[in-house]
């Protein structure tokens, strides 16, 4: 399993607050805020649109928060145009409107208004309201940063290390990802420690992977927790500990977190740090699997095919196998076409067992690439053809498959010296899809 190390972006659309204001303000300092506002003070109007958005002194009323940041923004106040405009990026008070979003966000950014400059930067990536411009992007987010937003610091490091809108800089971005991390922002730290674990834009260090990676996942960012779960589970920057990563891929998994709902799903299958329970694992897998995510999918056809948490249903086994292989997955893949060729849980069918064997095997599939071969030793749903067996079975034989060894010498005493010397140099050429 690879660590997954995932990236994210998110408006800061906060309530920008530029009125003395407790929790529980009293009657007096509600009156006073009001009769500021009613006088035409901008800051009065504001904090208003604030208390009525958030039900603070005053009954919740979001009509009411929209009108008072409005007159506060049309007073130039960057704070409520800011409000009004994540009320309308929200569709709060106000019908949604994007353009309208994006107008207010520029009015406070153009007065250097940093959470502004960063939503604006928000906007022209994701094309939400504007046109999307990575370039402007990028330009609206280094303002923001520079004033110390940490979360327009991290977007900044994502684009640098993608390379989008500005050209591609590895320690550009971790200089970024570095800034916001040691804000405390826990999607900054999981990308550091992206960084540190893949070696990229810094020295490759295991150990500051995991550092970075623990102060995301204690801040409950899902995805580092999985991360942490990984790297407990592989020793990798952690002494292995199979208890603690069933603990960080729970934390992650309750969350709702896809990967760490699949691998807590295998632990429990494989009695892992976690009493062995097949119906735990199904259950994992199965939340995982109805999320899209094709490991669970292949997983939890595998338990249908043979009944291990779930009554055995071959129909329902093709059925999560198919998600997984039209995703891409080669296991899966392989397991259709192994299905298709018995005729499991469908009409048999060794066109069509050729056809999934092929994706899986020109992904580095070497079970897929054994099966193949056998298809193409045998003449079954393919015109027989044993250079082509035999190139399939050097490709397979030589990751370590034993099957594939043996048909690989079999069927070479079939092949023409100047036949096995082709397949020889396919193979040597020969390079995985994906």
């Amino acid at each position: 399993m690879a660590l997954s190390w995932m990236k994210c972006f998110l408006f800061l659309a906060v309530l920008i607050l530029t009125w003395p204001l407790h929790a529980n303000p009293s009657p007096t300092e509600i009156a006073e805020i009001r009769t500021a506002a009613e006088q035409g003070d901008a800051k009065a109007q504001n904090e208003l649109g604030v208390m009525y958005e958030k039900g603070v002194g005053v009954e919740k009323n979001d009509q009411q928060a929209v009108a008072w940041y409005r007159k506060a923004a049309e007073q130039g106040l960057a704070p409520a145009q800011l409000n009004l405009g994540a009320m309308y990026v929200e569709g709060t008070g106000v019908p949604k409107d994007a353009q309208q979003a994006v107008a207010w966000f520029r009015k406070a950014a153009e007065q250097g208004f940093a959470p502004a400059q960063f939503n604006l930067g928000v906007m022209y990536e994701k094309g939400t309201g504007v046109q999307p411009d990575d370039q402007q992007a990028v330009i609206w987010y280094r303002k923001a940063a520079q004033q110390g937003v940490a979360r327009a610091q991290n977007n900044l490091g994502v684009m640098y290390e993608k390379g989008t809108g500005v050209a591609k800089d590895d320690q550009q971005a971790v200089v970024w990802y570095r800034k916001a991390a040691d804000q405390g922002d826990a999607e900054a730290q999981n990308n550091l420690g992206a960084m540190y674990a893949k070696g990229v834009g810094v020295t490759k260090d295991d150990q500051q992977a995991a550092e970075w990676a623990r102060k995301a996942a204690e801040q409950e960012f899902a995805s580092a927790q999985y991360n942490l779960g990984l790297m407990y589970e592989t020793g990798t920057g952690v002494s292995k500990d199979a208890q603690q990563a069933v603990i960080w891929y729970r934390k992650a998994a309750q969350q709702g977190h896809a990967p760490a709902q699949s691998n807590l799903g295998v632990m429990y299958g494989k009695g892992a740090g976690v009493e062995q329970d097949d119906q735990q694992a199904a259950a994992w897998t199965r939340k995982a699997a109805q999320q899209g995510h094709a490991p669970a999918q292949s997983n939890l056809g595998e338990m249908y095919r043979k009944g291990t948490g779930v009554e055995q249903d071959d129909q329902q086994a093709m059925a999560w196998f198919r998600k997984a292989a039209e995703q891409g997955h080669a296991g899966a893949q392989n397991n259709l076409g192994a299905i298709y060729e018995k005729g499991a849980g469908v009409a048999k069918d060794e066109q069509q067992a050729v056809v999934w064997y092929r994706k899986a095997a020109e992904q580095g599939n070497i079970v897929a690439q054994n099966n193949l071969g056998v298809m193409y030793a045998k003449g079954a749903g393919v015109a027989k053809d044993y250079p082509q067996a035999y190139f399939w079975w050097l490709l397979s034989s030589a990751k370590g498959h034993m099957f594939a060894a043996k048909n690989r010498d079999l069927v070479a005493e079939r092949l023409t010296p100047e036949q096995r010397a082709a397949a020889q140099a396919q193979a040597r050429d020969w390079k995985p899809t994906r």
